[in-house]
C-alpha cells in the first residue's frame, strides 16, 4: 500500500509537469514505472493513468482545444491500433523496459532520430505512429507536440489540443492490454490511487502554467530521464 501511495504521488508530480509545459510527463512516468511494477503491466497502468491525466487536463483547458484536428488524428490512430497491436503478441513483455529506455535516449538526444519523428506533418500519420508507436514504448506524445508547436501559436491551444490527441492514444491501448493480461484486476486500488493523483496533478498544474520557469523544469527532466532510461536499458540485462 506504500508503494501504491508513492506512485500516486509519483503520477500527480509527472502530470502537474505535463499540465505546465506540454510535455514531460509521460515519459517521465513510463521511465518511472518499471522500478516498481512488472513489465506486463508498465505499458497498460501507464496508459490509464495517462488517460487521466490527458483527459483532465483537456477538460481544465477545454476552450483551448483545436477540434478541427481532431478527426484525421483519430483515423490515424485506430489505424495505428489495429497495425501495431498484431506486433504485441510477438514482443516478450520482459523487453518492454528496454524498448522504452532505447526510445527515450533516442528521442531525447540522438537528432537524426528526433528530426524524422518531427518530419511527419499528416496528422494521419500523425495519428498512426503516436497510437501505433505507444501500444509499444509507451509515452509518444512528442510526435504530435512537435506539428503542434508549428502550427498553432498560442501555447494554451498547443497544451489543450496535444492532451486530446493523448487521451486518444491511450484510449486506443486499452483493449488491447485486456487481451493481453488479467493481471490489471489485481492493481485496481493502485490504478484508482494514481488516476486521483494525475487529476489533482492536472488542476494544480493548469493554474500554474502561466506561472512557471520552464526552461529549468524542461533540463531537469531531461536529466531525470537520461538516468531513468539508462536505469531501464542495463536493467534488462543483469
Amino acid at each position: 500500500m506504500n508503494a501504491d501511495f508513492l506512485l500516486g504521488t509519483i503520477a500527480f508530480a509527472t502530470s502537474l509537469i505535463a499540465a505546465i509545459i506540454g510535455f514531460g510527463g509521460g515519459m517521465l512516468l513510463i521511465a518511472i514505472l518499471p522500478i516498481f511494477i512488472a513489465p506486463a503491466l508498465v505499458i497498460p497502468i501507464h496508459g490509464i493513468t495517462q488517460i487521466a491525466s490527458n483527459a483532465s487536463r483537456a477538460v481544465f483547458s477545454f476552450n483551448y482545444v483545436k477540434w478541427s484536428l481532431l478527426p484525421a488524428f483519430l483515423v490515424g490512430s485506430i489505424a495505428g491500433t489495429l497495425l501495431f497491436g498484431l506486433v504485441l503478441y510477438a514482443l516478450p513483455t520482459t523487453f518492454i523496459p528496454l524498448a522504452i529506455g532505447t526510445y527515450l535516449l533516442l528521442n531525447l538526444w540522438h537528432r537524426p532520430f528526433a528530426n524524422f519523428i518531427g518530419q511527419f506533418e499528416s496528422y494521419y500519420l500523425i495519428g498512426l505512429l503516436q497510437t501505433g508507436l505507444g501500444l509499444i514504448v509507451g509515452a509518444t506524445g512528442p510526435l504530435s507536440l512537435s506539428v503542434l508547436t508549428k502550427e498553432l501559436t498560442s501555447k494554451d491551444e498547443v497544451v489543450a489540443t496535444s492532451a486530446v490527441f493523448m487521451t486518444i492514444s491511450h484510449l486506443a491501448k486499452i483493449p488491447v492490454f485486456m487481451m493481453v493480461t488479467q493481471m490489471l484486476w489485481q492493481s485496481l486500488t493502485l490504478i484508482l490511487i494514481m488516476v486521483l493523483g494525475s487529476i489533482l496533478g492536472s488542476f494544480v498544474g493548469t493554474k500554474l502554467r502561466l506561472k512557471a520557469d520552464n526552461t529549468k523544469l524542461i533540463a531537469l527532466i531531461k536529466l531525470l530521464l537520461t538516468l531513468l532510461a539508462l536505469h531501464m536499458i542495463f536493467a534488462v540485462f543483469k
